[in-house]
């Protein structure tokens, strides 16, 4: 049964993967009720716990994660296929009072979510249980970004202008990073960066191989600062989203484009993907990622599939982004990149798909 506004708790099922954590923060945030963050630690095995669709704390390393016990909350949030048994194993515990929001596409039967919201890479239908987003939620305030901008800004100084932020994701589902796209994107970066006359700005991710890193850093001759993941100092992620003039991110990252698109600045996208080249003509080494996901994607059910080109290509024919290709890096001269001026404002319709989003969930634990 739904209770007060005011006595309302939330947990959040925290995970390992920063993009389906930012989105769960952004929408305990937007609520406002508060919450409390569980970090949940997963063990290897933890896939083998969906083979039966139930609650269970088997797949996780429950002496390093948060502790699960009573009193149970209200409300659960969650991302990610490793944090579903858990929030279900909480609702058992609860006598099913605890309702359960999850983001993005779950394993489990749709049916046993009381609200999935969702993004158009997956293929989810129009439900009554289910919200439909443009874009992956996050929740920036003007005064964040500029104070991480303000933070960063003296370490900037003197580097040209304009500057081009660089998001660097990594392996994601068929996407391997290859040394070979990392050579690629330090090429086409860099070019970019001379034709405007300005500076790289690049920071990576826990996902990003070292040795695509490696290879795109041997390509850069223009004025440029790389933090690499791992790295002394603070991470300049979002200091950067406050001061880039433009934004170069790779295809893989959902969460990345869809916050440096919100900044409403020149956005271009890299091409993860190996195009058309079958599977067994890639390098011994990176065989293995790109075939068992065309196989799920090609043997699982539909509501188990994933095309993150949906939303690039949404993206790119509304105009909010552009492919980075050696086309349009021959034409940077004559784009407005040089003479864009920062701004930490996030765009309207960031706002409005969380609120929408927040608003529905609300209606789940708040007496009508």
């Amino acid at each position: 049964a739904a209770v007060a506004e005011g006595q309302i708790t939330v947990w959040c099922l925290l995970g390992r993967k920063a993009g389906d954590n930012t989105q769960v923060l952004a929408l305990a945030q937007e609520l406002g009720f508060g919450y409390v963050e569980k970090h949940i630690l997963a063990r290897p095995w933890e896939l083998l716990t969906h083979i039966r669709d139930r609650g269970t704390l088997a797949g996780i390393n429950r002496t390093a994660s948060s502790p699960l016990q009573a009193p149970w909350p209200d409300l659960v949030l969650s991302a990610g296929r490793r944090n579903e048994p858990v929030a279900q194993w909480i609702r058992q515990c609860s006598g099913g009072h605890s309702r359960l929001v999850h983001i993005g596409r779950p394993w489990s039967a749709l049916a046993s979510w009381d609200l999935i919201v969702t993004t158009p890479q997956y293929f989810l239908p129009q439900r009554s249980n289910i919200h439909h987003n443009t874009l992956p939620l996050h929740r920036m305030s003007s005064e964040e970004l500029s104070a991480a901008g303000v933070a960063l800004q003296p370490q900037l100084h003197g580097m040209p202008r304009p500057w081009i932020a660089v998001l660097l994701g990594g392996d994601s589902g068929q996407f391997v990073f290859t040394a070979n796209k990392g050579a690629r994107l330090g090429r086409l970066c860099n070019e970019l960066a001379a034709a405007a006359g300005g500076s790289l700005l690049l920071t990576d991710s826990p996902r990003t191989p070292r040795v695509a890193g490696d290879a795109l850093q041997a390509q850069l001759t223009v004025t440029h600062r790389y933090h690499r993941w791992g790295a002394s100092g603070d991470n300049p992620y979002r200091g950067l989203l406050a001061l880039a003039d433009a934004f170069v991110v790779t295809g893989e990252s959902m969460s990345m484009l869809g916050e440096a698109c919100s900044m409403r600045k020149p956005l271009y996208i890299f091409d993860m993907g190996d195009g058309q080249i079958p599977w067994w003509r890639l390098p011994h080494a990176y065989r293995y990622k790109p075939l068992s996901h065309r196989l799920a994607m090609r043997c699982g059910p539909q509501r188990m599939r994933r095309d993150v080109g949906r939303m690039q290509d949404a993206l790119v024919d509304n105009g909010s982004a552009s492919w980075l290709t050696e086309e349009v890096v021959k034409t940077a001269a004559a784009l407005p990149v040089a003479r864009q001026k920062s701004s930490t404002a996030v765009d309207d319709h960031t706002r409005r798909e969380l609120a929408r989003t927040a608003a529905a969930v609300r209606q789940l634990v708040i007496p009508h």
